[in-house]
């Protein structure tokens, strides 16, 4: 099995090693091919990575491209976790939002609405190479916005199976779990362990917690409201949860907390992506070391946490007909009954040979569907926009944006998204 990463140059790559390693005897993997554009830092996580799989026995080889195509000729599997413009670009939708009032976020609002038209058109990109040169190949994506990615792709690329993920998910399972356990006074095997979770990437409500199918949500919930009440500086209002019965995602602070998350902005810099600047120059600093052959600790600085966990255990759930339960981005496909069958929604879905098949799920709760939905016409509009240069998508999509600029601000924040990020979008300037 050859498996294709496109942005092997990221600093997460060396823990996706670890990953496929932990999967040896599994996963029949010959080839992990990383392809980046970047040389310099290919090189640095390239030899690293191939230190680490040395160290193991060398089970697989490491190969290292700049060529795209050549990355993806026979993979069964693609992996996407690029950066258009790099983490540069990044900063720059930050401070969009913070000049016109707005968040300033990767991933929610006018940022993510920046990087979403920016990486659209390089997927769509990648999914033509995959048809020509990996026909039947499954195509992972982590790049942000991994939901609305993964919407532009069901519908601009239907011959290609594509997933989003996220580590957020995961990341709470785990949590919740370690918690649990301290509760109980025992470990649990995280593969008897269920979470249920519904909405979009980076916009869904946690709601129920079963192992070997006993449900634990109720005492679980008790203890995190038990929590919030004694903190002077509680994550959230005890009495949102309680109303609810439902943990949000923490990226909802953005539209829970706005007035919160726009006060913190004008603390910049830095930003969380001048952040990252300096934490991945001394993460690639000390992958440069040629005595380095394991994960340094430093890798939980950068974020993506269990992130390697998810998109190894989704490849050997679908290369291995496991039928196991994760939480992942895909067309719907009538789960939730109440809603469009087309959207692209987070939900657990199992996963096996045949595909990734989103489980039944009841719709949640009219005061959080609300704003799913305003969030998925924005989506949906943002799509439109990327695939065809549209203008006037791009403006009814800040229109339909929650955390978007008021009417008469509209356009110039739009003028200046087009702006800033002219050299990534030629297709608004035909």
């Amino acid at each position: 099995m050859k498996i294709a990463v496109i942005g092997g140059g990221s600093t997460y790559t060396p823990e996706l090693v670890k990953g496929f390693l932990e999967l040896q005897g599994q996963l029949p993997l010959s080839e992990l091919a990383l392809m980046d554009i970047q040389p310099q830092r290919l090189e640095i996580v390239g030899d690293f990575c191939e230190r680490i799989v040395e160290h193991a026995g060398a089970p697989f080889r490491i190969t290292l491209t700049d060529n795209r195509r050549e990355a993806i000729r026979g993979a069964s599997y693609v992996i996407t976790q690029l950066r258009v413009g790099f983490i540069p670009a990044r900063r720059e939708d930050e401070y969009l939002g913070k000049r016109h009032g707005l968040i300033g976020q990767e991933t929610t609002g006018i940022g993510g609405m920046a990087k979403a038209l920016r990486t659209i058109p390089v997927l769509l990109e990648i999914t033509a190479d995959m048809q020509a040169l990996a026909p039947g190949a499954m195509l992972v994506n982590f790049t942000n916005p991994s939901g609305l990615v993964t919407e532009a792709l069901t519908r601009y690329a239907p011959g290609v199976p594509a997933v989003g993920l996220c580590n957020s998910p995961i990341t709470t399972k785990m949590g919740i779990l370690a918690e649990l356990e301290k509760a109980i006074g025992q470990s649990i095997d995280p593969a008897r362990a269920e979470l249920d979770s519904l909405g979009l990437n980076h916009l869904t409500w946690y709601r129920g917690f079963r192992v070997d199918g006993e449900d634990y949500w109720p005492q679980i919930l008790s203890a995190y409201l038990q929590s919030l009440r004694s903190d002077p500086h509680p994550e959230w209002p005890p009495e949102l949860i309680e109303t609810l019965g439902m943990l949000p995602n923490s990226y909802l602070q953005y539209y829970y907390k706005t007035s919160e998350k726009l006060r913190a902005q004008e603390n910049w810099p830095p930003s969380r992506a001048e952040q990252v600047l300096a934490i991945e120059a001394e993460l690639l600093r000390q992958y440069a070391d040629p005595a380095l052959v394991s994960v340094p600790p430093d890798i939980m600085k950068r974020g993506g946490a269990w992130y390697s966990t998810l998109a190894t255990r989704v490849i050997n759930a679908h290369y291995n007909d496991l039928g196991q339960v994760e939480i992942v981005n895909v067309r719907q496909n009538g789960a939730v009954s109440d809603y469009p069958s087309d959207w692209v929604m987070e939900l657990p879905c199992r996963i096996d040979r045949a595909g990734i098949h989103p489980l039944p799920a009841q719709p949640l709760p009219l005061a959080c569907f609300g704003l799913v939905a305003q969030v998925k016409a924005y989506e949906l509009l943002t799509v439109e926009a990327a695939v065809h240069g549209d203008r006037k998508a791009a403006y009814q999509a800040l229109l339909a944006h929650p955390l978007g600029p008021e009417v008469p601000e509209i356009q110039a924040v739009l003028d200046d998204l087009l702006h800033t990020n002219r050299p990534y979008l030629p297709q608004f300037f035909a």
